[in-house]
């Protein structure tokens, strides 16, 4: 039996030596390659059979090991500026989590997950990483951060000046805030005592960087609850009057001590933290789960969870209660107050929508801002709907519409105080203010037509156009406003949100910039090009400053240094040049990364791209890669691999392939199935869509599918690339719902890999996917889209894989069991490997590793070639790939 080990991730130097081994005799000559201590291989006689019945964790094939463990995340994006732009930050990993970490106790609660004896969210555990690393933005010059001896890190962030990067340090019992220098990377603690981080999981710093406000344990908190040796009563849960459409939940509170446990993790003390590890607690310790202190540290925004809790919610959707205090504090506005959602419906309480919307501090923190509508007029006084209406609906001035606001409000938020800085009859969608607050951006949407437009309130209501595009205008929209930082999000955005966030503006005041993506009809002949323009604001007049090329690589600037001097920083990439970071002033280009390609051979294996036509008419694409080396005409096992969408025509199937980039380079994850051209086989990636009228696309979904694979694998038998007698099927989550369904339904696959699935809908009456039918309005869909329901008819062998803690709305681990149960009484042939503390999807490295494993073993057991098939692999050398 195969046991488990924890192999070094750096590449496999005889990956060579091991294709030539495969493609000589087939996969039993391979050997499962697990890591033992340091860089020592342990080998033993691979043996498929032995793998899938194994009750310990096995590896896969070393080629397939060696590329789902490459070291990727050692390479390096520069797109996290400080002020000024002279330093990048970057995060450094070192690949997934190990069983021993992933498996620490935790407490779950109402899907929340406590790592309680070091005080915070188990996320902050499980995803951290292993240091920080700061690039010269001149040269690349690169400083590593001290990191101290036994913490795990997360969360860094510049403070305002740029000279400094705090970060979380998480130790095996606590975590910490610590500070690091830029220039030398030297850094100090500056919490005296731990992070509550269990709510709130990040920290802010004060505008003028002297101090930064996070949550600590407090210091006379009283023992944790003890759970009772004897229970109190049954567990209870009532209706409630409404309309209630739950979904259904993996994880709730189920006991009044949990709800005692959820208060103690979750109350912890509001404090501003000094660089000189000097603390200022603020009010009194209450279960915070957000902060936002003001700019000038004199006031927090305060967002607390309040009782009652729920059983039939998760945590996520408790009350609470927004709020700002005083530094010494006191509780000085309450902004919201939310009670818990259960969910209910009610069509007669409609939405106040003359609330505030998108509250957010002033640029100089002495006031809050926020959009709100006058109130609606009382029926008797006027048609209230058309107050409502859609602004496409009104005159050109927007006559009969109510007045929308900007409003400020100074400190200290007296009732009655705050005054409009900006008034429209067009509703307003979003805003944002320079950093000096001169200037406020508005984005306002009128139907399918939004608009940006600039406004100087101490001017007068003068308003200045800087963009406007139509939703229909997809080829021709203006990018997004380039933040204060120089950050670029790298694609197109409808405004950003409200507050301070900040604008880039030229040195003069004058001018914005908006950057993004232009993307080409013609995608599959003429990848996208990124771009920067320079709008005058007063005039709209619009100058391109960058514009990338298209023409065999892909380029995307991901941050502005100075604009009017022209200096980026561009990332650039291609099909087969792994991406890498760039300085670029005028024509001069300093590369300032060295990623490495880690897979070489798969970056180069043949893919072919086309495009298949159902007998209904109806078009879409597939994708196929083949192993490095592959001769035309030869017939290959494969493995396809698939996630069905819905839609309501052609047309808006035909939208989803508009962002294709054809000169992007491939991008491989730790599940990637590509890796299986490694061991001979063609990996099909087939869109699957489902087609229907709105609302109803899912009566289709059954022949939908079927007619989509068949008519893939008859292009593929075609064109002679597959063995169509050695077929295999898989998908993960709603593509492992579709895998079953595919077995059940068609006779074309003989083996199946199903991950995280839901095998039976009425478990999910109250909608699912987009699906929005009620299993009691669509009964018949509901059934016939349960493969559990035609579990009889399963052909080919299955293989169901599930994380144990899945908090997937909709995939309980529960389905595949109970499927399993029932393929098993059915003299079905199936397998189930059930993995302890996974959520949707695996993250550790003995899962990932142990996964692998068991599908090259299920494949080669399935696929593996009999009497009557044969398995030719040649190349025009002779020989495997280098």
């Amino acid at each position: 039996m195969i046991r488990t080990r924890v192999r070094n991730s750096r590449p496999c130097a005889g990956l060579t030596t091991a294709l030539a081994v495969f493609f000589a005799f087939g996969p039993a000559a391979l050997f499962a390659q697990g890591p033992s201590d340091g860089d020592t291989i342990s080998v033993e006689p691979w043996q498929a059979n032995e793998v899938l019945s194994a009750e310990e964790f096995v590896a896969p094939p070393g080629p397939i090991a060696e590329a789902a463990l490459a070291p990727r995340w050692l390479n390096v994006s520069l797109s996290n500026p400080n002020a000024g732009g002279t330093w990048f930050m970057d995060e450094v990993g070192d690949g997934p989590v190990g069983m021993d970490t992933f498996s620490k106790p935790f407490h779950e609660l109402g899907g929340m997950f406590i790592d309680f004896a070091a005080n915070r969210d188990r996320r902050l555990t499980i995803r951290n990483n292993v240091g920080i690393d700061l690039y010269s933005s001149a040269d690349g010059r690169k400083v590593s951060v001290d990191v101290p001896d036994g913490a795990r890190v997360s969360g860094p962030s510049w403070s305002p000046d740029g000279a400094s990067v705090a970060f979380f340090a998480h130790f095996g019992d606590a975590t910490h805030i610590y500070v690091a220098d830029a220039e030398s990377g030297d850094s100090r603690r500056v919490t005296p005592r731990p992070v509550l981080a269990t709510m709130v999981t990040s920290f802010e710093w004060t505008a003028d960087g002297a101090a930064i406000a996070t949550v600590l344990v407090p210091e006379d908190r009283p023992a944790m609850p003890v759970e009772p040796a004897i229970p109190m009563g049954p567990q209870v849960k009532k209706t409630e009057d409404g309309d209630n459409r739950l979904r259904t939940y993996a994880s709730l509170m189920e006991t009044p001590y949990q709800e005692d446990l959820l208060e103690w993790h979750a109350t912890g003390q509001l404090a501003m933290v000094g660089l000189d590890g000097d603390v200022t607690e603020v009010g009194q310790p209450a279960m915070i789960r957000g902060i936002e202190p003001a700019p000038t540290g004199r006031h927090v925004r305060v967002e607390r969870m309040t009782r009652p809790f729920s059983y039939v919610v998760p945590v996520r959707s408790f009350g609470g209660v927004d709020e700002v205090w005083a530094v010494d504090g006191s509780v000085l506005v309450e902004l919201d107050s939310e009670p818990v959602d259960t969910g209910i419906r009610d069509d007669d309480d409609d939405d106040d929508d003359s609330e505030r919307r998108q509250v957010a501090w002033s640029p100089d923190g002495t006031a809050l801002t926020f959009l709100q509508m006058d109130p609606a007029p009382p029926e008797d006084e006027g048609d209230a709907a058309a107050d409502t209406a859609d602004p496409a609906d009104e005159d050109e001035e927007g006559e009969g519409r109510r007045m929308d606001h900007l409003m400020v409000w100074p400190a200290p938020f007296d009732e009655g105080t705050a005054t409009p800085l900006y008034s429209n009859r067009a509703r307003m969608q979003s805003y944002t203010f320079s950093d000096d607050g001169e200037m406020v951006v508005i984005t306002s949407r009128r139907g399918q037509q939004t608009s940006q437009y600039a406004v100087f309130p101490a001017e007068s209501d003068s308003t200045y156009t800087l963009a406007e595009w139509s939703a229909d205008d997809f080829y021709d929209r203006p990018g997004s406003l380039v933040s204060g930082d120089g950050t670029v999000s790298g694609g197109f955005r409808f405004g950003g949100g409200g507050g301070s966030q900040g604008i880039l503006t030229s040195s003069d005041g004058g001018s914005v910039y908006y950057a993004g993506v232009r993307y080409d009809e013609d995608p599959m002949t003429n990848g996208p090009r990124s771009f920067v323009d320079r709008v005058e604001i007063r005039t709209g007049e619009k100058e391109r400053i960058f514009e990338s090329s298209n023409q065999g690589a892909s380029e995307r600037v991901s941050a502005i240094l100075d604009a009017e001097a022209g200096v980026f920083i561009v990332d650039r990439e291609s099909p087969r040049a792994v991406p890498q970071s760039f300085r670029v002033e005028g024509d001069a280009r300093v590369q300032l990364t060295e990623n490495v390609d880690y897979t070489p051979d798969l970056t180069a294996a043949p893919v072919e791209r086309f495009v298949v036509t159902r007998p209904d008419g109806f078009r879409f694409r597939v994708t196929v890669t083949l192993p490095p080396g592959y001769v035309e005409g030869t017939r290959l096992p494969a493995m396809f691999w698939f996630y069905p969408r819905e839609y309501d025509g052609q047309e808006s199937y035909d939208e989803r392939a508009r962002t294709y980039d054809r000169n992007a380079f491939p991008s491989f994850g730790t599940r990637s199935m590509e890796y299986l051209v490694r061991l001979g086989y063609a990996v099909v990636e087939p869109d699957a869509p489902i087609v229907g009228p709105q609302g109803r696309m899912n009566d289709n979904y059954e022949h939908d599918l079927r007619n989509n694979l068949a008519a893939v694998i008859d292009e593929l038998d075609r064109r002679e690339i597959i063995d169509r007698q050695r077929l295999g099927l898989g998908g993960h989550s709603y593509g492992a719902f579709s895998t079953v369904n595919a077995m059940v339904h068609t006779p074309f696959f003989k083996a199946g890999i199903a991950g995280d699935g839901n095998y039976n809908r009425t478990l999910t009456p109250m909608a699912f996917q987009s699906e929005r039918r009620l299993l009691w309005e669509a009964r018949d869909v509901y059934l016939s889209m349960s493969p559990f329901m035609y579990a009889n008819n399963l052909t080919g062998a299955l293989l169901m894989y599930h994380g144990l803690q899945d908090q997937n709305v909709g995939t309980h681990p529960s389905h595949a069991p109970r499927l399993f149960h029932a393929l098993n009484g059915l003299n079905k042939d199936a397998a189930m490997y059930l993995y302890p503390f996974e959520d949707h999807g695996p993250a550790t490295r003995e899962t990932i590793l142990d996964l692998w494993a068991r599908w090259t073993a299920w494949l080669e057991v399935h696929l593996g070639p009999d009497e009557t098939t044969t398995r030719p692999i040649t190349f025009e050398d002779g020989s495997p790939p280098n």
